[in-house]
């Protein structure tokens, strides 16, 4: 058997190691469509659209569209040359803010209790993953301890038969 070079080891350690890497990353793309199919079967639609719902109410569009929408309104009913629907101190306008917002904050309260139950998931993975490969690193050291006795026992049977040879 050819011995390798310190600059050969190396590299087939770094295709082993890509490899490795490919294997994990493939796995982790498999569990990742598996919790979404799973997510997928075990929400309704309204689950699905609180999601998007506090989705897009958590977001910069979110703040920026409504910023436009707010000074927009006030705006119109502040100016003189527009006809006024609300005027100041904006009843019409306090009572709609309520109104979203009595509605928006149990969806995203919905939305957030699905996706920590959804996180709980993963973390259950997680964990199961974590420790099946526990097990096979305790495996594999209690095998390379094996090994390295029946190698510690071949290196006494071969000095016992050298002594043995040069006894003779």
């Amino acid at each position: 058997m050819k011995k390798l070079s310190k600059a050969e080891d190396l590299y087939v350690v770094q295709i082993e190691d890509t490899h490795i890497d490919q294997i994990v990353d493939e796995y982790k793309i498999r569990i990742a469509t598996r919790l979404n199919e799973g997510y997928r079967q075990t929400t309704t639609w309204a689950d699905r659209l609180s999601d998007r719902i506090a989705h897009f109410g958590g977001s910069w569009r979110f703040i920026i569209f409504f910023s436009i929408f707010l000074s927009g309104w006030m705006v119109w009913n502040t100016a003189s040359y527009f006809p006024h629907f609300d005027e100041p101190p904006f009843i019409l306008l306090n009572l709609c803010l309520s109104f979203i917002a009595a509605f928006q904050a149990p969806i995203i309260l919905m939305s957030q209790n699905r996706s920590a139950a959804h996180d709980k998931h993963e973390s259950i993975i997680d964990f199961a993953v974590n420790y099946k490969a526990e097990q096979e690193i305790a495996d594999m050291q209690n095998d390379l301890h094996q090994i390295k006795a029946e190698l510690t026992e071949v290196k006494e049977l071969l000095r016992s038969l050298k002594q043995e040879n040069t006894g003779l």
